[in-house]
C-alpha cells in the first residue's frame, strides 16, 4: 500500500508540474464554460444605455429625471453635449439620444407644457425603443408628480394651506407610495426557469474530468511500450502495487481537477452553500474512482498509444452527449432511454442537484451506479492488465 502511494503522489507532482497538462485539464473547461455563458448567459435580463443631452443643467426637474434613470437596475445613464451626441448620431455610433431642452424646468415650475426631446436613427432599434420606453415611463412619475399636487391643490383651496407647503406634504406621499405601493406585482414563474450555471457547469466538469483520465490511458500505453512499466518493477513493485497506485494516481488527477473547477465556480457563482459544496467535494472523488476504473480499462485493452487515444475520446464523447451536457433530453425519448447507459448522465444529475441545494442523501442511485463502475471496471482492467508489452 505505501508503494502504491508513492507512485500516486509522484503521478500527481508529475501532473501538477506539467504546465501543458494543466491548460488542458483545468483553463480550457473554464474557457469552455465562460464562451457558453457569455453567448447564452443572463438573455432573460435587459440591459441598456440612456444617452443624455441635458442642457437645462441648473434645472430642478432636469436633475430629479436624470437621478431616476442612475436608479433604474436595468440602465446606464452617459450623458454628452449635443456636439458629441450630433456626431455619434451622424455616424450611427448611437441610434437614440435623449435631448432635455434648457427650459424643461421653468416651463415645468410655470405650469406650462415641457417635452423631453428623442433624437433617433430609424427607429432607434430594439433595445433603443425599450430604453425609450423605461425613460418614458420615468416622464410619466413627473407628470403624475404634478396632476396629483394640482388636484390636491384644488381640493385644498380656501383652507390657506401654503401652496408650497401642499407641494411638500404630496411629494412625500408619493415617495412613500413607490416605495411601499398599495398595489403590488407577485411575480409566479410557471415552469423551469433556464439558468446556464446549473445547466452547463455540471456537464463541462464531468466531461473534462473523464476526458483527461480517459486520455491519460493513452499515456499509461507509452509507458509500457517505452520499458517505464518494467522499470517500475524493478524498485520491489508488485504489479498489484503498481496496478493499484496508477488507479489512485487518476483518482488524484481528476479529483484535484474537480476541486479547483468547484473552487472557482463557488467563487465566481456562488452556486453552494458550505454543506453541498463539501458534499459536491465528497461526490467529485466517488466520480474521480469511476473515471479512474474507466481509464485503467481502456489502457489494458488496447496495446498501442493511438488506440488508448481514439478510444478514450470516442467513449467520452458518447457519453457526453449522452448525459446531455449541452441539451436537455426530453424523458419518454428514445435518446432518454440510451442516456441511462451513460456516466456522465448521473455525474451530472447529482451535481445539479447538489447546486440547487438538493440532499446528499437523495444521490442513493448515483452514488451505486459510480461504485458500480468502479469495481466492474477495476476487476475487468486487473484481469487484462500487463506491465510488459508481452507478459504481466
Amino acid at each position: 500500500m505505501k508503494n502504491a502511494l508513492i507512485v500516486a503522489l509522484r503521478e500527481a507532482r508529475t501532473y501538477l508540474q506539467d504546465k501543458a497538462d494543466l491548460a488542458f485539464s483545468l483553463l480550457l473547461p473554464i474557457v469552455t464554460f465562460a464562451l457558453i455563458y457569455g453567448a447564452f448567459g443572463g438573455q432573460g435580463l435587459f440591459h441598456g444605455t440612456a444617452y443624455v443631452v441635458n442642457e437645462d443643467t441648473n434645472g430642478t426637474y432636469a436633475r430629479q429625471l436624470l437621478d431616476n434613470i442612475k436608479k433604474q437596475d436595468s440602465l446606464e445613464l452617459q450623458l454628452l453635449t449635443r456636439a458629441d451626441a450630433d456626431s455619434k448620431l451622424n455616424r450611427s455610433d448611437l441610434t437614440m439620444v435623449f435631448l432635455i431642452p434648457a427650459d424643461f424646468s421653468d416651463k415645468l415650475n410655470m405650469g406650462q407644457p415641457a417635452e423631453l426631446t428623442i433624437i433617433q436613427r430609424g427607429n432607434g432599434g430594439q433595445d433603443g425603443q425599450i430604453v425609450a420606453s423605461i425613460v418614458r415611463g420615468l416622464v410619466s412619475e413627473i407628470n403624475q408628480q404634478f396632476t396629483v399636487t394640482d388636484q390636491v391643490s384644488q381640493a385644498l383651496a380656501g383652507k390657506n394651506i401654503p401652496p408650497a407647503q401642499i407641494a411638500v406634504t404630496t411629494m412625500q406621499f408619493l415617495n412613500r407610495e413607490s416605495k411601499d405601493p398599495l398595489v403590488g406585482i407577485d411575480e409566479v414563474s410557471v415552469g423551469s426557469k433556464p439558468n446556464m450555471v446549473n445547466d452547463f457547469l455540471p456537464g463541462i466538469i464531468t466531461m473534462y474530468v473523464l476526458f483527461s483520465i480517459s486520455l491519460a490511458a493513452a499515456t499509461l500505453v507509452d509507458e509500457r511500450r517505452r520499458g517505464t512499466l518494467e522499470r517500475l518493477l524493478t524498485t520491489h513493485l508488485t504489479i498489484g502495487e503498481l496496478f493499484f497506485g496508477k488507479f489512485l494516481a487518476n483518482v488524484l488527477r481528476g479529483f484535484i481537477q474537480t476541486v479547483i473547477l468547484l473552487v472557482l465556480s463557488y467563487a465566481v457563482f456562488r452556486i453552494f452553500t458550505p454543506l453541498t459544496f463539501v458534499e459536491s467535494l465528497i461526490f467529485a472523488l466517488i466520480f474521480a474512482t469511476a473515471c479512474s476504473a474507466i481509464g485503467l480499462l481502456i489502457a489494458s485493452m488496447v496495446k498501442t498509444q493511438d488506440a488508448a487515444t481514439w478510444i478514450g475520446v470516442f467513449f467520452t464523447m458518447s457519453m457526453t452527449m449522452l448525459g446531455g451536457t449541452f441539451f436537455t433530453i426530453s424523458k419518454g425519448t428514445t435518446l432518454y432511454a440510451f442516456s441511462k447507459i451513460s456516466i456522465n448522465t448521473y455525474a451530472n444529475n447529482a451535481y445539479k442537484t447538489l447546486i440547487n441545494n438538493g440532499s446528499f442523501s437523495t444521490l442513493g442511485v448515483e452514488i451505486a451506479v459510480m461504485v458500480g463502475v468502479t469495481v466492474v471496471g477495476l476487476v475487468l482492467a486487473r484481469l487484462m492488465f500487463k506491465a510488459l508489452p508481452q507478459g504481466k
